[in-house]
């Protein structure tokens, strides 16, 4: 296998053989491969895409580069949930103490931020002592104590993904069905799954901005794990806004706590975590139907289970074992924090939500590099959503940043990011489901 040749094979539109696809993708792996080679392999798949033959070759190939979990013993089903990515997409860290609290084993193999979105790893990165990367053993010992791990990809799992990703990161090349096909599914079964729920963003902040665009990639990522054995649905929710009242590191972990307080009832996102804990209780055989899935983990975030089980994935993760009860005072802060004067009086109608989560990396609580050092004090709490009344000079959301300039330059341009006009209306945050 010649690197060059099967990168220009894919440029010119060819139809790659699994072996071709194996051969590389291993070589990938073993760093036989330059960066720059695989930046060229990736803007090739970019524009010339890849069949569904060549998609599942390169899933199992990122699978088959690192270890593959398995679950033989286990005495609750195994199941996760996993999101193209978004701004103010925190959904992971609720999602998965509640379903471990109905009875789900959730071991959830995350990313850092891609783009403008947000990472899970680097929100839990907020909170001391907590370790992203155990052991595989440690890992498993986590999710049969606790009944949910939240982990990055170690290098024993799926680590040719693991390389692939940082290059996309960095090279345009994010927005692309098949690698985020290979990317998403490749974690995903090597954790050793048997139920998956794909939340597929659309809008101005996803990576897929057109729903027709999302219905592809949803099509994609369920026909490939269910053909792998893996029972999965989608559900195609609203990125033209923040999820969340925050966008942020540290602000998304305090806005997880808070929810898990009960805090956030009746917003967009608890509407979100509903759902798609109903999806996977659904699809983990531990609910009949979607009205006694969202009951089951209603009961569980009401009674204070999916808290303690919060609290204990923390612990057994390397975080305080007074977490839940402490955490306003562990999380860092931010020095300064100013508001976002509005404009105008109005309602805010809508944002550009993707120049949010850039604004966010400029605050230092992202990256441009792979290698950039996050500062995770940072970003935008008190976000008014779309439908929300706002009066002149009264704060669209409040910025949290490092020193005054910062902020006064992540201000300026978060009221170029919403636009305030007389009359305004929410729009659904759950557009579609594919199964």
């Amino acid at each position: 296998m010649i690197p060059q040749e099967v990168i220009r094979a894919k440029r010119n539109g060819e139809t790659l053989p699994p072996a071709v696809i194996y051969d590389f993708v291993s070589a990938l792996s073993r760093n036989e491969i330059s960066e720059g080679q695989v930046a060229a392999f990736a803007m090739a798949v970019w524009f010339s895409g890849m069949t569904a033959e060549e998609t599942v070759a390169l899933t199992l190939a990122m699978r088959d580069s690192g270890d593959v979990m398995s679950w033989p013993d286990l005495d609750r089903p195994v199941g996760d949930k996993h999101s193209t990515g978004g701004v103010g997409d925190n959904v992971s860290l609720m999602l998965a103490p509640i379903a471990a609290a109905c009875g789900l084993a959730v071991p959830m193999i995350s990313g850092r931020g891609l783009g403008h979105t947000g990472g899970t790893l680097d929100k839990l990165e907020s909170i001391p002592g907590y370790d992203i990367f155990p052991s595989k053993e440690r890992f498993s010992e986590i999710v049969r104590g606790v009944g949910c791990a939240i982990i990055g990809q170690t290098g024993e799992i799926a680590p040719a993904d693991k390389r692939l990703y940082a290059i996309r990161d960095v090279t345009a090349t994010v927005d692309s069905v098949p690698l985020i096909t290979g990317s998403i599914l490749s974690k995903k079964l090597a954790a050793g799954l048997q139920s998956l729920v794909m939340d597929v963003k659309t809008g101005n902040g996803a990576f897929m901005q057109s729903l027709e665009e999302a219905e592809t990639l949803a099509r994609s990522i369920v026909d490939v794990a269910n053909g792998a054995g893996v029972k999965t649905t989608a559900l195609i929710t609203d990125m033209n806004e923040p999820l969340a009242d925050c966008a942020g590191n540290a602000v998304e972990v305090a806005h997880a706590m808070e929810f898990l307080e009960g805090g956030k009832a009746g917003t967009r996102i608890h509407a979100a975590v509903m759902a798609f804990a109903a999806e996977m209780l659904v699809n983990a055989g531990l609910a009949a139907d979607l009205g006694e899935g969202e009951r089951r983990a209603a009961e569980a975030l009401a009674s204070g289970r999916a808290m303690e089980v919060f609290g204990r994935m923390v612990h057994a993760q390397g975080g305080p074992v007074d977490f839940t009860s402490c955490w306003r005072d562990q999380l860092p802060k931010a020095p300064v924090i100013r508001p976002v004067p509005a404009p105008r009086s109005g309602f805010v109608a809508g944002f550009h939500t993707r120049d949010v989560g850039l604004a966010v990396i400029g605050l230092g609580g992202g990256r441009i590099r792979p290698e950039d050092m996050i500062d995770h004090r940072t970003g935008f709490t008190a976000i008014i959503p779309v439908g929300g009344e706002v009066s002149a000079g009264e704060p669209l959301a409040f910025v949290h940043a490092a020193d005054e300039d910062t902020a006064a330059a992540a201000i300026a341009a978060y009221v170029d990011c919403a636009t305030i006009a007389d009359a305004a209306e929410a729009q659904p945050v759950v557009y579609k489901r594919i199964s």
